[in-house]
């Protein structure tokens, strides 16, 4: 398995289709999730050249996990369609904390695959701790993200400082929040990260190898 991290402009060739088709397959075929999407392909109007991705690939090259990062001085997704999860509290805009959304770690062709393991997987924790590496290289202190009601505990649980921003809110009919978590690089042990790669190159996997082909947005 094998964890790339980068924008949409320096991944390897096709990585971004292939992000958009596991997250349509995840988000609105496995999930259910009321999307706006195109030929079978999940991407909305925060993605673009320099969003920044992570994505698991496994030794197949299939993608297995997603994770999507955007600082909060730019559009984002809890302003833009969730502000109401922040209460009285201001909308985050800064180039210190980022956004984490569209996050994924679950295999939708196994039959084990849930909801739950989407976030308290082995797979969930290293794509998070990736994630959590990026920004800090990127220079963000505070991850933000729109999030199920018991996520906070999960993430406890694996050791990370998580809180809630406001009081839950029901969305759509399920339980939702704007969850502070605290980026801490050290938090859990990933490779160094390797060469960046090219072309189809992701499809030759490694074990848990991280590989940065963006040093982040500035």
């Amino acid at each position: 398995m094998r964890i790339i991290a980068g924008t949409a402009h320096s991944m390897p060739a096709g990585l971004l289709f292939d992000i958009a088709r596991y997250r349509h397959r995840v988000f609105v075929e496995h999930l259910g999730w009321q999307l706006h999407t195109a030929g079978r392909l999940e991407l909305d109007e925060f993605d673009h050249r320099d969003t920044c991705y992570i994505a698991a690939i496994d030794a197949g090259g299939a993608v297995i996990g997603t994770a999507r990062l955007l600082p909060t001085d730019r559009p984002y997704l809890l302003a833009d369609v969730f502000p109401q999860l922040m209460g009285d509290a201001p909308l985050p805009r800064s180039a210190t904390v980022w956004e984490i959304s569209r996050f994924s770690a679950i295999d939708p062709r196994s039959p084990m695959a849930s909801p739950t393991s989407n976030f308290a997987s082995p797979l969930a924790l290293d794509i998070l701790a990736a994630a959590m590496r990026m920004a800090s290289d990127a220079g963000a202190q505070r991850l933000i993200s729109v999030s199920p009601l018991g996520i906070e505990r999960i993430l406890r649980h694996a050791g990370v400082k998580a809180e809630r921003a406001s009081a839950p809110r029901e969305v759509d009919g399920h339980l939702l929040f704007a969850c502070w978590i605290s980026v801490d690089r050290q938090w859990r042990s990933l490779p160094d990260i390797g060469r960046p790669v090219s072309g189809k190159d992701y499809a030759e996997t490694s074990p848990h190898q991280l590989e940065c082909s963006a040093p982040g947005l500035p």
